[in-house]
């Protein structure tokens, strides 16, 4: 069973001030991922992880990671000008969207940001906007080449990216519009576990790369995407990295090394695989409910971590003061909004438990505060970043009902 950072004491402590639910980073454990994997990347001299902002858009932990070298991979405005806000611009800002506006591509035009094109006809559209770059960067979507998994889906089915033959068609209408600068990304996976699922997709990639060059353009680099997962059950083990990092440096060196290509840079966009095993949303029990089921009612609800009734995703569950206790039950563990999809877990075997227990869900880090919502009236909890001297910092206040009327404000 994975431990938590912190005590139950230390939460008791911080939730007098602070009422649950909320979130905690741990910041010792997000720089430790980040330096992992960017220390196993090292042997490419080019490489650049893009932090996935997506994943937990906070400016204090886009900070953190600024510190520790990354930049930061954008899909929308907002998260461009939260980049723009805590000092990531230029080239360590790769811009990824679908359906895009052109004030999007006009801010990351302005900021000096990589554009990652998902849409050939986008090319126009840039230029029809006087926003053609010198740099581009065009996305592909491997169909039925490549498999997919749960959460985005087979790439034949899903809406990002071009086809091969778009993506060669892509490069010869940007170079005679007059780019000069030329990059390719991929992204076809979320929270996977193989090692072999990434070394082949930079297989893949790294044989595209010659079949581009010989229509005439030289990559500049390649984006490998994200989708590093993390060992959200039991049974499950986390990426052997060093296996990844491994695998792709045996291929670059006969595909791009010996195959007499220019050197390439390798990027990544991992955001899960960072901040995700460094976050836990904590709760209490409110009530204990028995019907045809027994139900751990929380102050907390799917409107601050959707992927359980998103994706029936599991999240290990710990009560802080009972970790070692032997009397167990069963519970489904849910929330008070008006959904019966309000659920955390079902049928989860844990300590008895009382009301007032404080709840720990593990892996929050990515992917949990960021798809909050308001459905039925709900806050948003805070944010805590945990030092490495053990203290907490609020790095993102609670809503209020006030915020709920901002318009009429």
């Amino acid at each position: 069973m994975k431990n938590t950072p912190f005590s139950r004491q230390q939460i008791e402590t911080l939730s007098r001030t602070y009422p649950t639910p909320f979130y905690i980073y741990d910041e010792a454990g997000i720089r430790a991922s980040a330096r992992t994997l960017i220390d196993s990347f090292s042997w490419n001299k080019g490489f650049k992880e893009y932090f996935a902002v997506k994943a937990t858009p906070n400016p204090q932990i886009l900070s953190v990671l600024k510190e520790e070298g990354c930049g930061a991979d954008c899909s929308s405005l907002p998260e461009l000008l939260l980049a723009e806000r805590v000092g990531i611009t230029g080239e360590n800002v790769m811009f990824t969207s679908n359906d895009t506006p052109v004030d999007e591509y006009r801010k990351a035009s302005s900021l000096g940001a990589i554009i990652n094109l998902d849409d050939i006809g986008h090319i126009d559209y840039l230029e029809k906007n006087a926003l053609l770059p010198e740099l581009l960067s065009l996305r592909y979507n491997p169909g039925s080449a490549k498999e997919g998994n749960l959460i985005i889906g087979n790439p034949v089915e899903a809406k990002f990216g071009m086809t091969k033959a778009q993506i060669l068609e892509g490069y010869s209408i940007a170079k005679q519009k007059g780019v000069k600068r030329f990059g390719l990304h991929t992204m076809v996976v979320s929270n996977e576990l193989r090692t072999d699922y990434f070394v082949d997709t930079a297989r893949m990639l790294f044989e595209l790369a010659a079949e581009i060059r010989t229509t005439g353009i030289e990559l500049e680099f390649i984006n490998l995407g994200g989708g590093l997962g993390i060992p959200y059950k039991p049974d499950q083990s986390p990426v052997d990295i060093e296996k990844v990092s491994d695998g792709i440096h045996d291929l670059y060196e006969r595909a791009i090394t010996d195959g007499k290509m220019p050197a390439l840079k390798l990027f990544t966009e991992c955001g899960r695989y960072i901040t995700g095993p460094h976050g836990y949303l904590v709760s209490r029990v409110r009530h204990i409910k028995n019907t045809y089921k027994t139900y751990a009612g929380l102050d907390a609800s799917m409107a601050n971590l959707m992927r359980p009734g998103m994706y029936g995703a599991y999240h290990q569950i710990s009560v802080l003061g009972k970790e070692e206790a032997n009397e167990r039950s069963t519970y489904d563990v849910v929330g008070s909004l008006c959904e019966n999809n309000d659920k955390f877990a079902i049928d989860r075997e844990l300590p008895v438990l009382e009301p007032d227990d404080i709840i720990v869900m593990h892996d929050a880090g990515a992917h949990g505060h960021a798809m909050g919502f308001n459905y039925n009236g709900k806050l948003r909890s805070a944010e805590f970043l945990m030092k490495p001297d053990g203290t907490f910092e609020l790095i993102r206040r609670a809503e209020t009902v006030d915020d709920l009327f901002a318009t009429l404000v």
